[in-house]
């Protein structure tokens, strides 16, 4: 049954494998049905893949060969929280090292176009500290950093360099 809400993610013609890299790339992510075109569309023939659905850490999609018209942009974006730096490393190099884009304080873009934001759960921890001057040491260190380092984190967080 279809969820009754579901994110439709645009791609150019690649939604099967952009869904395919997410479900063997993110925990609780799995490829689900094909639909292909039942007639010719404007940027497609009959029987080509209209789209595909698939979940990404337990949030159902759709992704949509919709063509060139429409491109990712920041305005959307997935978080995923991570339990420790393997995670965040792993996850981070899955998506960069595919054709991916670094960008800065979590943030990066797969090949794709959209965005992630991989976020160890330490970092937010850290900026929620009810001590606000090791929360705004803590985010202070973030905001110099590309993927985050939850060692410099945790440093920062109690006053000391890493």
């Amino acid at each position: 049954m279809t969820p009754k809400n579901t994110i439709c993610l645009w791609y150019e013609r690649d939604a099967v494998e952009a869904a395919n890299f997410y479900a063997q790339t993110f925990p609780d992510s799995t490829v689900g049905t094909v639909f292909r075109a039942p007639g010719d569309y404007p940027d497609g023939q009959q029987g080509d893949v209209l789209t595909v659905e698939f979940t990404v850490a337990g949030i159902p999609c759709i992704g949509l060969n919709g063509g060139p018209h429409f491109k990712h942009n920041e305005s959307f974006s997935f978080q995923i929280a991570t339990d420790d730096q393997a995670e965040t490393d792993r996850l981070w190099n899955a998506i960069v090292g595919n054709g991916g884009q670094e960008s800065e304080c979590g943030w990066c873009k797969d090949k794709w176009g959209l965005s992630w934001q991989i976020t160890p759960r330490a970092l937010t921890a850290a900026i929620a500290d009810p001590d606000r001057a090791a929360a705004k040491r803590a985010f202070d260190a973030m905001m110099t950093m590309q993927k985050i380092d939850i060692a410099t984190i945790e440093a920062a967080r109690v006053g000391r360099k890493p």
